[in-house]
């Protein structure tokens, strides 16, 4: 059937392309297509649709917590929760290296969010309203914990960022994944607190520089340097705790993206 257009094809045409040929050049196999896969076909679009259209009509961010500062609406504030609870957590463990108080604290920061909803501006983002509040409180408790001489090098809990490819490594291998990771994340208890933020930020939750700079309030340069000077620390520190673990090269290639 050479020269059919698609518009020759009809709702129950299966269109299979022709590899040695130029890709304008097809055919058209007509068929009929069963019940059975016809209701497939529906249930499937039908799941598409049912996941895709509550994203594409969800309030922004800035929306519900101006929902939020206007009306009190609890449900609002209840949903950027639920979006926000995990990378939190994330955060405020990474930070202080203890995944139990990671949890208080992200509540803490949830609270001290709302306490606080009149101080966001509407010409902001959430986000860096939001990540700015969880630093504060994750600085908060670090320098309490110095002050009690309990600061802790503990290490991260199941932190899967720099898992090994494969899917059933051998012992050697998850052995070694285990002391890498371990030797990552004491090292990063090592940083200060400035230079912590900046990597955790920049490689743990993916932030560019220039929200970084936002969220901590300081020139885009500045995060640039402390970056910098967060690796070379982090490298020689990986020698202290581990010398046979390869220092965090790819990070350096990643620090230099925008």
């Amino acid at each position: 059937m050479n020269g059919v257009r698609p518009s020759d094809c009809d709702m129950r045409t299966t269109i299979i392309f022709e590899p040695n040929r130029l890709p304008k050049r097809f055919t058209c196999e007509r068929r009929i297509i069963s019940p059975v896969e016809e209701n497939g076909i529906a249930t499937n679009m039908a799941r598409i649709f049912s996941q895709l259209v509550p994203r594409l009509f969800a309030p922004s961010d800035e929306q519900l917590l101006w929902r939020v500062q206007q009306q009190d609406d609890a449900a609002a504030f209840g949903e950027l929760t639920i979006r926000w609870d995990a990378p939190i957590r994330r955060l405020c463990e990474r930070m202080t290296g203890d995944p139990h108080q990671a949890e208080d604290l992200a509540q803490e920061v949830f609270a001290r969010t709302f306490l606080r909803r009149m101080e966001f501006k509407p010409e902001g983002k959430f986000s860096t309203f939001l990540w700015r509040v969880a630093l504060n409180l994750c600085y908060d408790e670090l320098r309490r914990r110095k002050h009690r001489a309990e600061f802790s090098l503990d290490a991260l809990a199941d932190d899967d960022s720099f898992s090994l490819p494969g899917d059933d490594p051998s012992p050697a291998a998850r052995l070694e994944e285990q002391e890498r990771g371990d030797a990552i994340r004491a090292a990063l208890q090592r940083l200060s607190e400035n230079y912590r933020a900046v990597v955790v930020l920049r490689h743990y939750e993916g932030l560019k520089f220039r929200e970084i700079a936002e969220v901590l309030d300081i020139p885009e340069g500045t995060v640039k340097s402390r970056m910098a000077e967060a690796l070379d620390q982090l490298a020689v520190l990986l020698k202290e705790f581990a010398p046979h673990v390869s220092s965090p090269e790819t990070w350096s290639k990643q620090s230099t993206c925008v």
